[in-house]
C-alpha cells in the first residue's frame, strides 16, 4: 500500500449480527406438492381465496328452504342473486385500481362459474366458466406464470371445496349428467391437474384410487383422490356401476396415460360439445375465432 494512503473503513454491512438476534434450527415446510403454495403466492393468491371464503360465509347465511322438491333447494337463488349483485365489487378486490376497466367483463365469468339459478344445476360448463375467469386474470396480468401451482391447488382447489357445498346444500342436479357413462357428474379439470399431480409417484398407481384405503389415507394431498372421495360420499353401491367410466380408468397402467387420455376426452365431451359451449361467453380477453383443438 503506498504510503499516506489510508485503508477503507469496513463495510457495515458486514458487521457481524447483533448478540439480540433470535436464531432457530432450519426445519422443511414443503411436504406435499400443496404446500407449495408457501412458497408460490402472490397476494392474487391469498384476494382470490377470501373472496372464495366470501361465498362460502354466503351459503352459511343462506340456509336451504323446506320444499316439497327434494333436488334443487330455491335458496340458491337467494343466494346467487347475492352473487350478481356484487360480483364486480368482489372482482374489484383482486383487480388493481389501474385495471378497474376489465372488472365488469371479468365478473361475468365470476358470475357464471357458480351453476344456474334458473334450473339450479351445476356443470362442467361451469367449471370451465371458472378457468375462464382464472384465464382472465392471468391476461391481464393479475396473476402470474409463478402463481401456476397456486392457482391449481391453493385457488381452484379453494373454488372446488365451495362448489360442493353448493351442491349438497342445495341438492343441485348435475347440468347435462351423461349417468353412469358420464367421468363425473359436476367436474371434470380436477381430474387433469390431479392425475398430472401424481406422474411418476413412486407408490399410487391409477389401480389405487378404487382402494377405499388407499383414498382415505392420501385424499388430503391429491386433488384426484379428493375427487373419488367426494364421489364415494355421494353415491352409493359397487363402484363400478355408478363410476364405470373411472373404474375402466383405473385399469390404465400410468398416471401419465391417464391424464393424456383425459385431456382428449376433456376437448372430446366439453370443448367440443354444443350442449357446453353454447352458454360460454367471449369478450376482448376471450375472443370468439377459430381454433384448432388438436
Amino acid at each position: 500500500m503506498a504510503e499516506g494512503e489510508r485503508q477503507a473503513p469496513p463495510d457495515s454491512s458486514e458487521e457481524t449480527p447483533a448478540a439480540t438476534q433470535n436464531f432457530i434450527i432450519p426445519k422443511k415446510e414443503i411436504h406435499t406438492v400443496p404446500d407449495m403454495g408457501k412458497w408460490k403466492r402472490s397476494q392474487a393468491i391469498e384476494k382470490l381465496v377470501a373472496l372464495l371464503n366470501t361465498l362460502d360465509r354466503w351459503i352459511d347465511e343462506t340456509p336451504p328452504m323446506d320444499q316439497p322438491s327434494r333436488f334443487g333447494n330455491k335458496a340458491f337463488r337467494t343466494w346467487y342473486a347475492k352473487l350478481d349483485q356484487e360480483a364486480e365489487n368482489l372482482v374489484a378486490t383482486v383487480v388493481p385500481t389501474h385495471l378497474a376497466a376489465a372488472v365488469p367483463e371479468v365478473a361475468v365469468y365470476l358470475k357464471e362459474s357458480v351453476g344456474n339459478s334458473t334450473r339450479i344445476d351445476y356443470g362442467t360448463g361451469h367449471e370451465a366458466a371458472f378457468a375462464a375467469f382464472l384465464c382472465c386474470l392471468c391476461k391481464i396480468g393479475v396473476l402470474r406464470v409463478d402463481d401456476q401451482i397456486a392457482i391449481v391447488f391453493k385457488v381452484f382447489n379453494r373454488y372446488l371445496e365451495v362448489m360442493r357445498k353448493l351442491q349438497k346444500t342445495y341438492r343441485m342436479e348435475p347440468a347435462g349428467s351423461q349417468g353412469v357413462w358420464g367421468l363425473d357428474d359436476f367436474q371434470f379439470l380436477p381430474f387433469i391437474w390431479g392425475s398430472s399431480q401424481l406422474i411418476d409417484h413412486p407408490n399410487l398407481e391409477p389401480r389405487h384410487f378404487v382402494d377405499e384405503k388407499a383414498v382415505n389415507e392420501n385424499h388430503k394431498d391429491f386433488m384426484f383422490l379428493e375427487c373419488i372421495l367426494f364421489i364415494t360420499e355421494m353415491k352409493t353401491g359397487p363402484f363400478a356401476e355408478h363410476s364405470n367410466q373411472l373404474w375402466n380408468i383405473s385399469a390404465v397402467p400410468t398416471w401419465s396415460k391417464v391424464n393424456q387420455g383425459l385431456i382428449r376426452m376433456y376437448k372430446a365431451e366439453c370443448l367440443e360439445k354444443f350442449p357446453v359451449i353454447q352458454h360460454f361467453k367471449f369478450g376482448s380477453l376471450l375472443p370468439i375465432h377459430p381454433v384448432s383443438l388438436c
